[in-house]
C-alpha cells in the first residue's frame, strides 16, 4: 500500500528538481555601461548606439550596452581604473592612455603613424599590435574590444596661419594628459598644455591656451569656431580610438557573446569612420560659412620630419618601425 505522505514528498522533490533545472536553463544576461567624453551630436555617439543595438539583437538580449555621452560616468582615467578592477564598464579611449601600461602601443597615436583606414585595418593582424593587446589584457586587466574607430585627422586650430613647425613656436596648444600627445605637440613646434576636453572653450576665451589640435568634427560640436579663426590642415595624427572593457568581465561572457561584442564593434567602427572622413568636406564648408579660414598651405614634409622627434624622445622608434614593417608602410 502506497503511503500518501511518501508520494507527496517524492512529488515535491521532483518539482523542486524540475524548477532547479528550469532556472539553470535561463541564460544569464550581461550589461555594459559604456562611457565616452564626446557630445550627443558627435558621429561617434551615434556609432556607439548602433553597436549597442547590433549586439543586443545578435545576443537576443543577452548583452545590453548602455551608452553614456559627455563623460556622464566620470573622467576617462577613473573609468579605466574601474575597468582594471573588473567593473562592467567600458570606455572610448586611445593608445596614448593605454601606453601608461604598455609603452610601445603609444605609437598608434604618434605623428603620421597611419594615414588611411586600410592601414588601420592591417594593424588588426600585425603581430606587434596583437602582442600589445595581450599584454594589456593579461597584465593590466584591460581588454581592447576594437580599435577600428577612426575619428579623423587631427589638425591645429589657431588664430594665426600655421604653415611650418616654426609657426607654432611659442603657441600654447591644448593636449590630453599622455606623454605621446605632449611630445607630439612639442616635436611639431608648439608648447603642450594639459587640459580636459570640457575646459578648452573657456581656456580659449581666457587665453590660457592659444589653440587646440582636434579633428574637424570636434569643432562645431564644441563651438570652437567661435573662439578660433584658422584650421591648419596638418593631418599630423590619424586619430585611432580604442573601445576597452574589463578583461575579467569580458572573460565571463559566453564565447558567442564575446564574438558579438568584438565583431559588431569592428563593423560599427568601420562604418562610423568612413562616414566621418566622408563628412569632413561638409564640416569644413560649414566652418567656412561661420568665418573660419581653411589653411591648406601646410608644409607636410617639414611636419613629418619634425614628428620623428616624438618617437625618439619616448624611445619607441623601434616599435613604430616594427609595426610599419608588418603592415607594409614605408
Amino acid at each position: 500500500m502506497t503511503n500518501p505522505a511518501v508520494m507527496a514528498c517524492a512529488a515535491l522533490a521532483l518539482w523542486a528538481l524540475d524548477g532547479s533545472n528550469a532556472l539553470a536553463q535561463v541564460p544569464k544576461t550581461f550589461t555594459l555601461k559604456f562611457n565616452h567624453a564626446l557630445g550627443p551630436k558627435e558621429p561617434y555617439h551615434e556609432g556607439f548606439l548602433k553597436w549597442a543595438k547590433a549586439v543586443e539583437q545578435r545576443t537576443k538580449g543577452g548583452v545590453t550596452i548602455e551608452v553614456f555621452h559627455s563623460a556622464q560616468l566620470g573622467r576617462e582615467e577613473d573609468i579605466i581604473e574601474q575597468i582594471r578592477q573588473g567593473a562592467n564598464v567600458g570606455q572610448n579611449t586611445d593608445s596614448a592612455r593605454m601606453a601608461n601600461f604598455v609603452p610601445g602601443i603609444a605609437v598608434m597615436n604618434g605623428p603620421y603613424f597611419v594615414e588611411t583606414l586600410e592601414e588601420v585595418a592591417k594593424l588588426r593582424k600585425a603581430p606587434t599590435v596583437l602582442k600589445w593587446q595581450e599584454e594589456l589584457a593579461t597584465g593590466f586587466g584591460v581588454k581592447v574590444v576594437s580599435f577600428n574607430w577612426v575619428q579623423g585627422y587631427r589638425h591645429f586650430f589657431t588664430n594665426t596661419p600655421v604653415k611650418t613647425p616654426d609657426d607654432l613656436k611659442g603657441l600654447r596648444i591644448r593636449t590630453p594628459p599622455a606623454p605621446i600627445w605632449q611630445e607630439s605637440v612639442r616635436a611639431l613646434g608648439a608648447v603642450p598644455v594639459v587640459m580636459a576636453f570640457g575646459e578648452m572653450y573657456p581656456g580659449l576665451q581666457q587665453r590660457a591656451i592659444d589653440g587646440v589640435e582636434l579633428v574637424y568634427n570636434n569643432i562645431p560640436g564644441g563651438r570652437f569656431h567661435e573662439v578660433l579663426k584658422v584650421a591648419n590642415q596638418t593631418r599630423h595624427i590619424m586619430l585611432v580610438n580604442f573601445e576597452v572593457v574589463s578583461a575579467k568581465w569580458f572573460d565571463s561572457l559566453p564565447k558567442e557573446y564575446q564574438d558579438a561584442l568584438v565583431e559588431e564593434a569592428d563593423r560599427a567602427g568601420e562604418e562610423t569612420s568612413r562616414q566621418i572622413l566622408k563628412s569632413e568636406a561638409d564640416v569644413k564648408q560649414q566652418l567656412k560659412s561661420r568665418g573660419m579660414t581653411i589653411n591648406k598651405e601646410v608644409d607636410l614634409a617639414a611636419f613629418r620630419k619634425a614628428g620623428d622627434k616624438a618617437y625618439e624622445i619616448l624611445k619607441i622608434m623601434d616599435a613604430r618601425n616594427a609595426a610599419h614593417k608588418e603592415i607594409g608602410k614605408k
